[in-house]
């Protein structure tokens, strides 16, 4: 479904992504691992046409969108969970959802709205409440309650879990389960939590300097040696 070919991306001099190649087949979760600045974010921005590439080239259903606007990324069906949630805290639940699904039409918008209070009770009870005042899981909520009501096909999360009670984590990472489960949307996963990133994911990339350095199924990865020490606590 999506597919990204030998992807270089520059911050200056100095390179962000160095010929990263990987793909997230229809209706699976991949999820992205690494550490701080290893270019897992970037790839994300590059998807979703927040910043621009130097090399390579994104397919999404066999099209070629490298360099498409994000309007236009969005109106394919991939929808993008920013790092850090970065909803609109001077708009209410309501509006934020209404944000997310500028390029529906009324009805189909109002099916959308029934599915992510479906997942998430709280949004619903929260409706007419300022952004800015929910807690960080329910902010975090409504990040990805926004980006659903566009219907995407894929979805790009970026750290879900960051930030947020331990206690709502597992809500959030069982919403992405509903997510890929009933509706069969594909999600490209980073994530800090490398043990829940990996028990819930199809397939995995792992991450250095802008390189991938290792990729398997989660069965895999978990009995590497290198991951277990890096990302999984073990010694």
């Amino acid at each position: 479904m999506l597919k990204i070919e030998n992807l270089e991306s520059k911050y200056g001099a100095v390179y962000g992504l160095k010929g990263v190649s990987l793909s997230l087949p229809e209706h699976t979760i991949v999820t992205l691992l690494g550490a701080n600045g290893a270019g897992k974010s970037t790839i994300l921005k590059v998807i979703s046409g927040l910043i621009r590439s130097d090399k390579g080239r994104v397919f999404f259903q066999n099209q070629d969108i490298t360099g498409f606007p994000p309007h236009r990324v969005v109106g394919l069906g991939i929808s993008h969970v920013p790092e850090g949630r970065l909803i609109f805290s001077n708009l209410t639940v309501e509006e934020n959802l209404r944000m997310g699904a500028f390029l529906k039409k009324r009805k189909e918008a109002r099916e959308e709205f029934d599915f992510v209070f479906s997942l998430f009770p709280r949004l619903k009870e929260r409706l007419k409440q300022l952004g800015g005042t929910l807690s960080g899981g329910e902010q975090q909520m409504l990040s990805i309650a926004r980006a659903l009501v566009a219907k995407p096909k894929v979805l790009l999360l970026d750290e879900p879990s960051l930030g947020i009670a331990p206690i709502l984590v597992d809500t959030i990472f069982e919403s992405i389960l509903t997510i890929n489960k009933i509706r069969g949307v594909g999600i490209l996963l980073v994530e800090q939590n490398a043990r829940m990133a990996l028990e819930i994911a199809h397939y995995g990339y792992v991450f250095q300097t802008g390189r991938v350095i290792l990729e398997g199924e989660p069965s895999v990865l978990k009995e590497n040696e290198t991951i277990k020490k890096a990302y999984l606590g073990f010694e």
